[in-house]
């Protein structure tokens, strides 16, 4: 079979993992027939993509690997409304100065605002998320403090007992966390339970609080709540938060920062 010329070696693997997303197993015969390249071909994108550990040959084919999957469903939710994520990182950056300590929870709207620090000088960033971690790394004005714990089963960040209490070591300026859900009273929630102490410890270990979330988490409970907004200084979201959501919430309490989309 001819190969396909149209596409680079690169955008080909990248095609080939895209499959395995939506397919756990696939046969050579099939990847093939899929990119209409030479079964040769995938043969060697197969090696290759197993030498990186994002998938495992078997007998004719390959499936895909725990990391593989891991990887995938973290990229789909960073990816998720991030016009909107990055919005509220920009909103949130300006009220970070030069000798701040923060701390930045595990959430992908926290990851872009990370993204928006690492050209600061002076400053101090505690974070339970090792996204977070490798966003800041190499950046010579932050100094990065990881806090211990577990990892978390499905995503790059820490909890439990050891994270809650290694927080307690701290005290920070400003703390910016996000929210899986936020209900109509105001409730801030998690999806997953093992965080909701963590998140209430954050809270305490701070100054002042900032909730980071796109306006389609309002109105939208997840498994387990950890807050309210009332206890927090704001919530920063986008401008396609509906005005009457804006008001309810003003109503109960909670004040509520609008960040302008760019389109």
């Amino acid at each position: 079979m001819p190969q396909n010329a149209n596409i680079t070696i690169s955008q080909r693997r990248a095609e080939i993992q895209k499959l395995f997303r939506r397919n756990e197993s696939m046969s050579i015969a099939q990847l093939a027939k899929k990119l209409s390249v030479s079964e040769m071909t995938v043969r060697r994108d197969l090696d290759w993509l197993e030498r990186k550990g994002r998938v495992r040959r078997t007998h004719g084919g390959a499936i895909t690997t725990e990391r593989m999957t891991f990887e995938f469903d973290f990229v789909a939710r960073r990816q998720a409304n991030r016009a909107a994520k990055q919005a509220i990182a920009r909103r949130a950056v300006k009220l970070v100065s030069p000798g701040d300590k923060l701390i930045l929870d595990a959430g992908t709207t926290t990851l872009e605002l990370a993204h928006l620090l690492k050209d600061f000088e002076n400053l101090t960033v505690i974070t339970p998320s090792l996204a977070v971690a490798s966003e800041l790394q190499y950046s010579p004005g932050v100094q990065t403090v990881l806090l211990g714990g577990v990892i978390r089963k499905g995503s790059p960040d820490l909890n439990g007992l050891v994270t809650e209490t290694v927080l307690d070591m701290f005290m920070a300026d400003i703390a910016f966390q996000g929210a899986d859900g936020i209900g109509d009273d105001g409730a801030l929630y998690t999806a997953d339970m093992h965080m909701a102490k963590v998140d209430q410890k954050i809270r305490s270990r701070a100054r002042r609080t900032y909730v980071l979330a796109d306006s389609t988490k309002l109105g939208r409970p997840a498994l387990t709540r950890h807050g309210f907004l009332q206890q927090v200084d704001a919530l920063i979201t986008d401008e396609n938060l509906p005005p009457r959501r804006k008001k309810h919430l003003r109503r109960l309490g909670a004040e509520v920062i609008l960040a302008p989309v760019k389109t």
